[in-house]
């Protein structure tokens, strides 16, 4: 699968301190086989995914071979 970052996740990530964005990233490398990955409910956007990575959640969108990462910010601020 290939992984396709949106703008704002890749701000986050060289915002965020070297450890937890390589964390991250390493969590996004094991998608879709591994991880805390749940379907959102009640979205206008279909596939929308979220994955859990300690205090930091990402969305994302599951389409044929590739996943677009759409958003990555800590648990409460992602979902706005």
């Amino acid at each position: 699968m290939k992984i396709y970052y949106s703008r704002t996740s890749l701000k986050y990530l060289q915002k965020l301190e070297q450890s937890i964005s390589q964390k991250i990233v390493e969590s996004i490398d094991k998608l879709p086989d591994e991880g805390d990955i749940a379907k959102l409910k009640g979205t206008k956007i279909k596939n929308l995914f979220r994955l859990r990575i300690g205090k930091h959640r990402m969305l994302f969108i599951i389409e044929k071979e590739n996943i677009k990462v759409v958003k990555i910010d800590k648990r409460g601020d992602v979902y706005k």
